[in-house]
């Protein structure tokens, strides 16, 4: 049985939180090379909140995707037990719900209250929290007792020492694991001075561990630089942001890989979490730097995807070979699943290859609407939907219940929509019953639509009481299923 040690922030080395940065390859890369917990980029509560947790067996990834299909953070087995996931945040029953929603994948949660840039600190986040005290308060004790793993945050230090000093007082009283310090005020940019002496205040204040922030500008050029912050600030452990971001193999206790090799290593792990081709771009942008202009850097800036970027540091057959690799897994994957659901599947489902082309029927008609008009005809209760996502690939298939028969297609389809429509489909054509395709010739639905817009305009014309069409009505709407998708079981 593996045994789940609490994470310790005591003379640790850490990646900072950073934007577009601490994506899965960088944060994997951190530790790879030493780090001995990385953070993840700034995520906000709401965003968060509008997420779906999915298993990417295909990837081996747990993945929290938004309504758009876009994955907002993805996370691995690697890093469970070393990453903390930052959020942005100004109300504590938003955090906690985003706390306990990704509490089982990750090993602490942070709340980000240093960030001065205006998309974080507009909603109250980041460092506007700073002069809220009570909502810090609020937010940060709301979580220690709501969830079960460690809760640390981060700040900026205040225009006095003696304020910040009672600040963080007052948060180790909320009962957090850590607090992370940059030692910059909040109107300062990265080529101020960092404030050692400020840092050094909090950590003989508190006994929590402080973890130092701030050091790369003046401090930390190589390994040896991590004590030398450490020592300056007095604090258990140091956080290390830029320094990182240009070289995450700072964190090497031998000394740092050359650049060409540490950009490699990195796109490894971007083809191999399918890491978006402009968030991976961004990230070796920032570790060329000086030679953007190169020849090498010229063709990462014209690279507009994936495979272009590893064309250009002469990968392509690793991006060949690894895509190759998935797109077997994903066709072995989906084999499994298919031959499962033909085990489990009901006997009594009428089952047909079908899907929904709107392009084939008449504007406003679709098949369920004339499967409804069927049963209202036939004096049969109105279809019942039941539709399911499937993990894997996130398609969606449904079930339709007519007269105590089940109708589906066996094609999964990209919406809830679309996939009705297709049991829809099989329903009316198992039947023998019109579907409304406009190679049916004439549709009963629309002269029947028409005759009522007629008799609404008669009636105007009567002066008898202005009426909506019929058509806009209840009794000529698509019947609509519960919008909750349950995904398939695992």
């Amino acid at each position: 049985m593996t045994v789940n040690t609490p994470l310790c922030f005591r003379g640790k080395n850490i990646l900072a939180p950073m934007v577009r940065v601490g994506t899965l390859p960088m944060r994997l890369l951190a530790l790879d090379y030493g780090a001995d917990i990385v953070y993840c980029e700034e995520l906000i509560d709401i965003k968060m909140l509008q997420c779906k947790r999915v298993i990417n067996e295909v990837l081996e990834t747990v993945d929290f995707v938004a309504p758009n299909e876009r994955v907002v953070f993805r996370t691995c087995e690697r890093e469970r037990h070393s990453v903390v996931f930052q959020m942005g945040s100004a109300d504590a029953e938003r955090a906690l719900a985003v706390a306990k929603l990704v509490e089982s994948d990750v090993a602490g949660i942070d709340i980000n209250m240093g960030c001065p840039k205006e998309y974080s600190t507009k909603g109250g986040m980041g460092a506007a929290l700073l002069s809220d005290p009570d909502k810090i308060e609020s937010i940060l004790t709301t979580l220690v007792k709501g969830i079960c793993k460690p809760v640390t945050c981060k700040i900026r230090i205040l225009p006095s020492v003696e304020d910040t000093v009672n600040l963080v007082k007052r948060i180790e009283k909320t009962g957090i694991a850590a607090i992370a310090v940059h030692g910059r005020k909040k109107e300062e940019r990265p080529q101020h001075p960092v404030h050692c002496d400020v840092i050094k205040a909090i950590s003989e204040a508190v006994s929590i561990p402080v973890i130092a922030n701030g050091g790369s500008h003046d401090f930390i050029k190589e390994y040896m630089d991590i004590e030398t912050f450490r020592k300056a600030t007095d604090a258990s452990s140091v956080m290390i942001a830029r320094a990182a971001m240009w070289n995450p193999s700072i964190f090497r206790k031998e000394g740092p890989f050359p650049l060409k090799e540490v950009m490699q290593d990195y796109i490894k792990y971007a083809v191999r979490y399918d890491n978006h081709y402009t968030n991976t771009k961004y990230c070796l942008c920032q570790m060329l730097r000086e030679q953007l202009e190169t020849t090498q850097g010229k063709k990462l800036h014209a690279a507009q995807s994936t495979q272009e970027i590893c064309e250009a540091f002469e990968m392509a057959d690793f991006y060949e070979e690894t895509t190759a690799i998935f797109e077997a897994k994903k066709t072995s994957l989906e084999t499994k699943i298919q031959d499962e659901d033909d085990q489990i599947e009901d006997p009594d489902v009428i089952k047909m290859a079908v899907r929904f082309d709107k392009r084939e029927y008449p504007p406003q008609i679709t098949p369920k609407m004339y499967l409804l008009e069927w049963c209202r005809k036939e004096k049969h209760p109105q279809p019942v939907y039941e539709t399911v996502q499937r993990p894997l690939d996130r398609l969606f298939c449904s079930v339709v219940t007519v007269a105590d028969q089940k109708y589906r297609s066996t094609l999964w389809d990209k919406s809830k929509k679309l996939a009705e429509q297709a049991a829809a489909i099989v329903c009316l054509r198992t039947l023998g019953v019109p579907e409304g395709k406009l190679c049916e010739g004439e549709n009963h639905l629309i002269n029947k639509r028409k005759r009522e817009d007629l008799e609404h305009l008669n009636n105007r014309d009567h002066g008898k009481d202005l009426a909506e069409p019929s058509h806009k009505k209840a009794n000529f709407t698509e019947e609509t299923s519960d919008m909750n998708v349950p995904q398939m079981p695992r």
